[in-house]
């Protein structure tokens, strides 16, 4: 009833805005991850003056198990802090290639019909050795199985499962990183 629809950006420019923030937000991330694990250092002088304030006497060593805790697992933290940023970059690079998108840079290519390319069998020729004609069926039947996997690995195929997997990566961290606030504001300091 005279509703009309706008469309404010293209399906590439879209796609394109897409995946330059994916990358920016991981670049990002990656920009503040000295800030991260000094915060997580930092906790060892928390827990020693914590430590002070109660009742009885500590020992040094005690001190010390506390403090070398911090530090030894501060690998694995960067490594929890690391992983998904870079599965995120992957997974967002494999997109690009694989689901034929482009960063907007430059003109889009004109559009690849999906329909498989298939490179011609180079027969050898002929031998009087059987089993050389067995290895020769054998290698068609394998090549002809690899190309019909061509017709299922499409470009929309890689766009359908490497968007989920990057949304699911991206989803995945958000949520354990609130759980790691909740932890740290909450449940850290009782």
């Amino acid at each position: 009833m005279g509703k009309e629809t706008v469309q404010i950006m293209s399906d590439t420019a879209y796609n394109s805005f897409r995946l330059w923030a994916i990358v920016v937000l991981c670049l990002l991330r990656l920009a503040v991850i000295h800030r991260h694990l000094q915060a997580y250092l930092n906790l060892a002088p928390r827990w020693v003056e914590q430590m002070k304030r109660e009742a009885g006497r500590i020992s040094v060593l005690e001190i010390q198990q506390r403090i070398t805790r911090i530090y030894c697992y501060v690998t694995v933290v960067t490594l929890q802090y690391l992983g998904p940023i870079i599965l995120t970059l992957h997974c967002t690079l494999l997109l690009k290639t694989l689901g034929e998108y482009s960063w907007g840079l430059y003109p889009a290519p004109a559009p690849v019909s999906p329909a498989v390319d298939t490179a011609p069998i180079i027969r050898a020729a002929p031998s009087t050795d059987t089993s050389g004609e067995d290895i020769q069926a054998t290698v068609e039947q394998i090549t002809g199985a690899l190309g019909a996997l061509g017709t299922v690995f499409t470009p929309l195929f890689y766009r359908g499962l490497l968007s989920f997997l990057t949304w699911w990566v991206a989803v995945c961290q958000i949520v354990s990183s609130l759980f790691g606030l909740y932890f740290h504001q909450y449940l850290a300091p009782s």
